[in-house]
C-alpha cells in the first residue's frame, strides 16, 4: 500500500512540476529557439498519428490525369504554397525560414505520404506549424485534390513544365 501511496504523491509532484513549469512561462515559445528533444519528439509522433487517424477519403478521380496536375500546379502556385514550400525554379521565402518547424520539402517527403494525408493535411492545417487549413478559406474539395495530384508529381516536375503550367492566360 506504501508504494502505491509513494507512487501517488510521485505523480502529484510531477503533474505540479510540469504545470509549473508550462504555465509559469518557463517553456520558451520563440520559433528562434529550437524544440527540446523529447518535445519534437512528442510533436512528430502526435502529428503523425493524428494524420493517419483522420486522413480516411479517396481521391475522387484519378489524380495522375495530366490535367488534374496542371490544374493543380496553377492552385499550388496561386494559394501561396510555394512561399514555404518552393516549386521548381522558384526558391522558398526568406520569412520560411524563421518558422519552427520548418517546412518541409515536399518532393522530399511526397513519396512517405498517401494522397488520403496530403489532403487532409492540405484541408485541415497543421496547429503550431504555420500550415492552413485551406478548407477553412473556403477551397473547395476538388482544388485540394489538385494540389495533392500536383504535390504527387512534384519531384519529377522541370523547371520549365512548372512555368508553363503556371503561366497567367
Amino acid at each position: 500500500m506504501r508504494i502505491l501511496a509513494g507512487i501517488g504523491a510521485l505523480a502529484i509532484i510531477i503533474a505540479v512540476g510540469a504545470a509549473v513549469f508550462f504555465f509559469g512561462g518557463y517553456f520558451n515559445v520563440a520559433a528562434s529557439e529550437p524544440d527540446p528533444g523529447i518535445v519534437k519528439w512528442a510533436l512528430t509522433k502526435v502529428r503523425a498519428a493524428s494524420i493517419d487517424h483522420h486522413a480516411r477519403l479517396a481521391a475522387p478521380g484519378n489524380l495522375d490525369d495530366p490535367e488534374i496536375v496542371r490544374a493543380g500546379a496553377r492552385a499550388f502556385s496561386e494559394r501561396g504554397c510555394t512561399n514555404c514550400h518552393g516549386a521548381p525554379g522558384v526558391n522558398w521565402q526568406k520569412f520560411s525560414e524563421g518558422l519552427n518547424p520548418d517546412p518541409p520539402d515536399l518532393k522530399d517527403i511526397v513519396h512517405e505520404r498517401q494522397p488520403a494525408q496530403l489532403f487532409w493535411v492540405v484541408k485541415n492545417g497543421i496547429k503550431m506549424t504555420a500550415m492552413p487549413s485551406f478548407g477553412a478559406i473556403g477551397t473547395d474539395d476538388k482544388e485540394i485534390w489538385s494540389i495533392v495530384a500536383f504535390i504527387r508529381k512534384l519531384p519529377n516536375v522541370s523547371e520549365a513544365d512548372f512555368k508553363a503550367w503556371t503561366a497567367k492566360p
